[in-house]
């Protein structure tokens, strides 16, 4: 039966009044092979409230699918967050085999530039989405997520519309569950950031060329040290020096997109940054200390530490939490894993249920994840995070999306049209087979247990029952909007 949009949003506009004061373009294909979604029977966690596995999974992944409980129930939760701490053990074949479809994504560096730069992106951002909504990785996708906003590069500058597909095959997803100075390493001579903060035009040919700072700047407030970490204009300037004469290939006939180092480019004299000399001479070794520097300093601990526990824990994160991550960052010298490992182990993060608000495009993603959705992430899909401000690789400015809540609480009228449209069918590309979830779920009132995480209240089930579109409408309501 079609849903009435006034019964709709007239239901979600009630139940949200009472409940929430407490807290481009991208191709279709035809005809491509999902992963299996709703394969039977699947147990439902009907807790009073949140339980611990249903909180990891809403943290660890994009959102739990049918089974997900059962399945982390049986093996026990450390088990669970052992398994996703080593994405290369997981057997991901069929949504790997789904993302090769997107050929662009495996392309050489040089051949990039042989397709045209919105096909590019709608490749790149219909994987990604597919990524987060199939992949049995879903930790690895997180971090993917997460990293791609630390290292944040805009895909409409100049070159990064053809390199960034590189930048997020050869330095995000190489390195998400890596160590950090090697990702950092591998950022800093990405061709794509070469591009996006203009270190492919520093040089100091002679004395009075200045060396250009912008990724220099950004390398210490944003990607290491932070904004209160302790460096001064002098360190800007010294990090600059000893990053002058990495270029990019671009206006060249052969190895388009290559990087090199150019020697004549380069200010081979002594530098002085955050307290240590750098001796003359170096030449492109420079940058090895540079990064070994900052990935080991203090503050680049506790700057990760704190941006990992806003991401996983709160957008105001406790500081006793901040302080045991950063120690395992640290120690361990910046191997993600175990500080990840030690982050999941707080009692800090333990208690932080629906501490979150998603994001546009976690909720979208965790809404076909919950309903088993045989989805194609195309243009239907696009247009809304295009109008809930949320579509991957084209945020312009280095720092990324914005975390915290108050940033997307205008989203809320999308959402709910979004949700409208699913509960319809009407979203391209995408089918979801109420009927069958909800018999597979037990039930009506389970179904809305399940994709509320709890038992309902007798508002939410009230307001399920006054919109008329039954349990499909729980996607609406505020208690599906956090983690």
């Amino acid at each position: 039966m079609r849903i009435s949009r006034r019964a709709f949003l007239h239901a979600a506009g009630a139940l949200s009044a009472v409940a929430m004061t407490g807290c481009g373009r991208v191709r279709q294909f035809v005809g491509v092979p999902r992963p299996p979604g709703l394969t039977g029977p699947f147990a439902v966690a009907a807790a009073p409230s949140v339980d611990p596995i249903t909180h990891v999974l809403r943290r660890l992944t994009f959102g739990p699918r049918p089974g997900d409980h059962a399945r982390v129930a049986g093996m026990g939760i450390e088990a669970y967050v052992e398994e996703q701490l080593h994405p290369e053990a997981i057997d991901d074949r069929e949504c790997d085999s789904l993302v090769r479809r997107n050929e662009t994504l495996a392309a050489p560096l040089g051949e990039l530039f042989e397709y045209k730069e919105d096909l590019l992106l709608r490749e790149l951002t219909r994987a990604t989405l597919q990524c987060a909504i199939f992949s049995k990785r879903q930790l690895h996708e997180v971090m993917v997520e997460f990293w791609t906003d630390h290292f944040n590069i805009a895909q409409s500058k100049g070159d990064s519309a053809w390199l960034k597909t590189a930048d997020d095959r050869d330095v995000i997803r190489a390195h998400a569950l890596g160590h950090f100075a090697d990702m950092l390493r591998a950022s800093a001579l990405s061709p794509a950031m070469l591009w996006y903060l203009d270190g492919r035009v520093n040089r100091s040919s002679n004395p009075e060329e200045k060396p250009n700072e912008n990724y220099a700047r950004e390398l210490l407030e944003l990607h290491t040290l932070g904004v209160h970490g302790g460096y001064t204009q002098r360190d800007v300037m010294e990090v600059a020096r000893c990053l002058t004469g990495w270029t990019v290939r671009s206006e060249e006939m052969f190895f388009k997109g290559r990087v090199e180092f150019r020697k004549e480019w380069h200010d081979d004299g002594e530098k002085l940054m955050l307290g240590e000399t750098i001796p003359a001479g170096l030449g492109e070794h420079d940058i090895d200390h540079v990064i070994r520097i900052v990935s080991a300093h203090p503050a680049t601990a506790r700057h990760i530490a704190w941006k990992l526990c806003r991401h996983f824990i709160a957008d105001d994160p406790p500081q006793p939490a901040v302080d045991a991550v950063a120690s395992a960052f640290a120690v361990s010298k910046g191997d993600i894993r175990t500080t990840l490992r030690t982050l999941f182990a707080t009692p800090e993060f333990r208690y932080s249920v629906d501490a979150k608000f998603k994001r546009p495009a976690r909720f979208v993603v965790s809404a076909m994840r919950a309903t088993a959705a045989d989805c194609d992430p195309g243009d239907a899909v696009y247009q809304y995070l295009l109008r809930m401000g949320h579509t991957p690789f084209q945020y312009p400015t280095p720092d990324g999306y914005p975390e915290e809540s108050h940033h997307w609480m205008g989203t809320m009228l999308w959402r709910w049209h979004f949700v409208l449209a699913l509960a319809n069918g009407h979203i391209a590309g995408t089918t979801i087979d109420w009927g069958r979830l909800s018999d597979s779920a037990g039930g009506g009132r389970l179904l809305i247990a399940h994709l509320a995480g709890r038992e309902p209240t007798e508002l939410e089930s009230e307001s399920c029952e006054l919109s008329g579109a039954g349990p499909a409408f729980m996607l609406a309501s505020p208690a599906f909007q956090r983690y």
